[in-house]
């Protein structure tokens, strides 16, 4: 026995951003702007400036989950591609794509929605309001997704041998530990106060 969907019983079933969830993405998307100015200084033989850009894109995915934490990040991109001062060094345009730095930009929807996947499906209810399993699943898109696409925007844009592509990418390391850290404790207690935040009553 079949049932004749209508419209309003397909609409139902397709999931939708209520106004809460555009005015976080929203408001990530402005604090990954703020960061993006923080620090901003050149290290490295790439010279690719360190900031505090993946903090805020990380405790974007871990806080809003997979979707709104890549919407947030997307939303970031695409105000600067529109040439809104909002990246590193003040710097704007659809030539930051293809830059020193593009891999890491690329990179950033893809590591806040895995980072953001990995809390509420692996950490899940139990386990988000306890840091240690935060940080993992923040540090694993750092690991799997930043850093590999970094590496390989750099090797592109300079056109050097691996080992040297991996040499720019190492000073990043230790940042982003500690960034990592803060985005676990942030984020732990965030969820601990706010249990529906990755799972809001539709």
């Amino acid at each position: 026995m079949s049932v004749t969907e209508t419209p309003d019983t397909r609409s139902e079933r397709r999931p939708r951003l209520s106004t809460t969830d555009l005015a976080l993405i929203a408001a990530f998307a402005a604090l990954i702007s703020a960061c993006a100015y923080v620090g901003a200084i050149p290290v490295g033989g790439a010279g690719v400036p360190i900031t505090l850009q993946s903090f805020a894109i990380m405790l974007a995915g871990c806080l809003l989950g997979p979707v709104r934490g890549f919407l947030a990040a997307a939303l970031y991109l695409g105000l600067g591609a529109i040439g809104l001062p909002v990246f590193a060094e003040h710097s704007s345009g659809l030539g930051v794509f293809t830059g020193a730095s593009a891999g890491y930009l690329w990179s950033f929807p893809i590591a806040a929605a895995l980072a953001g996947f990995l809390v509420k499906y692996a950490a899940g209810r139990a386990r988000k309001t306890r840091a240690v399993f935060v940080f993992l699943c923040s540090i694993a898109g750092s690991v799997l997704v930043v850093h590999p696409m970094g590496i390989v925007g750099m090797k592109l844009f300079f056109d050097v041998p691996w080992s040297d592509a991996v040499a720019y990418d190492a000073p990043f390391w230790l940042g982003d530990l500690v960034k990592t850290t803060l985005v676990a404790l942030i984020a732990a207690e965030v969820h601990r106060a706010f249990p529906q935040l990755l799972h809001p009553r539709r």
